[in-house]
C-alpha cells in the first residue's frame, strides 16, 4: 500500500467553499510538528525508553487478544478511572476525567473557559499545547517569561494575573522543556491570587522529587493533571485530571463519549497491575539521568540545567551545528532554539538507556 505523506502548509488559494466553511485563522497556525526518527537513537520526545520485560509482553498480549474489540469500552473506562484514582491515592472529596492523553485534557479544559474576553496564562517557555489550544478556542493567551535560570518570575507573573484576570493558569510542574521543578512557595502565592483556575500538570511526575496532590486538599480552585505517557505507555494515549468532585463533574461533561479506546483501557489496566515494574524502569531513569548530569558537567562550553524530568536542557555555542552533527551519528535530540529567547542554543535530550546514553555523549562529544 502506497504510504500518504502528511497535509504540508501551502500557499494555495482554497476552495471559496473551503473558505466558507473554515476559520480564517487557520492559515497562521503551525502543526504540532514530530520529526522523523528512523533508524535513529530516539532522545527527543521524553518517553521511557524501557520496553516491558519478554514475560509481561506476551501477557499484555494474550490479555489484549481476548478483548472484545466490537464493543463500546463502556464500564471499562469507570474501571480505569478507579484504577487511576486508586493508584494516585487521590483524597476524599476529589474526582478524576480522562483524555486522550494530556491533549485532549489541556483541550477539553480550553472548551470549558471559551467565554468572550477569556484568557489563559502559563509561563514560557512551557508545553507549547496550552497556548495552541487556547488559541484554537479563541482564548486570549498570555504567555509570562522565565527568569533567565528558568525560574518563575514572581512578580512579573503576579502582574499579569492582575491585569488579565486569567480563568485558567497552566503550571507545569515539572516544567516541559526547561525539567526543572519550582519553588513551591512561589507557587503556593501565585495560586492564592488567582481569580480561576490553577491546573498544575505533572507530566513527569514518576522522575521528580516532589508533587502537588496536597494542594488539591487546600485549594479549591486547583486541577492535577497527570499522564501515562511518561509512566511508560506514551503509545497508548492515557491523561488525567483531578480535582474537586463539583469541579470534575463540569469538566467532564465536555469529555467526548468512550474516549479511551479498549485495547488503551486494557494497557494501562494492565500497567498498573505491574506497576512496580514501572517503578523500577522510573527508579534507572532517574539514576541514569543524575550520571549523564555529571558527564555533562565536564564538557567544556555546555551548561546543563537542574532537571527533575527524564529530560536535560543544554546550552551549547550553536545549537543548530550540534543538533545536525548528532543526527548524522545516528542519535536524534531536539533543537529547542526557537521555541523562546530564554532557550537560544539549547537542545533537550531525553534520558535514555544504559546502552543508549554512551552513545549519546559520544555523539554530543564529536558535534559540538
Amino acid at each position: 500500500m502506497t504510504q500518504l505523506p502528511p497535509p504540508q502548509a501551502t500557499d494555495v488559494r482554497l476552495d471559496e467553499r473551503m473558505q466558507f466553511a473554515l476559520r480564517g485563522d487557520l492559515r497562521d497556525l503551525q502543526a504540532y510538528a514530530v520529526q522523523p526518527s528512523a533508524g535513529l537513537v530516539k532522545l527527543d520526545t521524553m518517553e521511557n525508553p524501557f520496553r516491558l520485560p519478554a514475560a509481561l509482553r506476551q501477557a499484555l498480549g494474550e490479555r489484549l487478544a481476548a478483548v472484545a474489540l466490537n464493543r463500546y469500552p463502556a464500564e471499562r473506562i469507570e474501571v480505569l478511572r478507579d484504577a487511576l484514582a486508586q493508584h494516585a491515592c487521590l483524597p476524599a472529596g476529589c474526582a478524576l476525567t480522562l483524555g486522550n492523553g494530556s491533549d485532549e485534557l489541556i483541550s477539553m479544559l480550553s472548551l470549558a473557559g471559551a467565554v468572550p474576553g477569556a484568557s489563559f496564562l502559563a509561563p514560557v517557555p512551557g508545553f507549547v499545547m496550552y497556548e495552541m489550544a487556547a488559541r484554537l478556542h479563541g482564548i486570549n493567551f498570555i504567555g509570562v517569561p522565565l527568569t533567565a535560570e528558568f525560574e518563575l518570575d514572581e512578580s512579573a507573573m503576579r502582574t499579569a494575573i492582575e491585569r488579565h484576570r486569567p480563568a485558567v493558569i497552566y503550571l507545569a510542574y515539572p516544567n516541559n522543556p526547561t525539567a526543572n521543578l519550582w519553588d513551591d512557595a512561589v507557587i503556593d502565592r501565585l495560586i492564592a491570587t488567582a481569580p480561576g483556575l490553577v491546573v498544575i500538570d505533572e507530566a513527569y511526575q514518576p522522575f521528580a522529587a516532589r508533587d502537588s496532590l496536597a494542594r488539591l486538599v487546600r485549594h479549591p480552585q486547583v486541577l492535577l493533571m497527570r499522564t501515562m505517557s511518561k509512566f511508560g505507555l506514551a503509545g497508548v494515549r492515557v491523561g488525567y485530571l483531578m480535582g474537586r468532585q463539583e469541579l470534575i463533574s463540569e469538566i467532564d461533561k465536555l469529555r467526548p463519549p468512550f474516549n479511551i479506546s479498549v485495547l488503551n483501557c486494557e494497557a494501562a489496566l494492565f500497567a498498573l497491575e505491574n506497576v512496580a515494574e514501572y517503578a523500577r524502569q522510573a527508579a534507572l531513569i532517574r539514576l541514569e539521568r543524575e550520571q549523564l548530569q555529571q558527564a555533562l558537567a565536564v564538557l567544556p562550553g555546555v551548561r546543563a540545567y537542574p532537571s527533575e524530568a527524564n529530560m536535560i536542557v543544554v546550552r551549547v555555542p550553536d545549537a543548530a551545528r550540534t543538533f545536525a552533527g548528532m543526527e548524522q551519528r545516528g542519535v536524534l535530540v531536539k533543537n529547542v532554539s526557537a521555541l523562546h529567547p530564554l532557550l537560544d542554543n539549547c537542545l533537550r535530550i531525553t534520558v535514555g538507556t544504559p546502552e543508549e546514553n554512551p552513545l549519546m555523549m559520544a555523539a554530543l562529544k564529536a558535534s559540538l
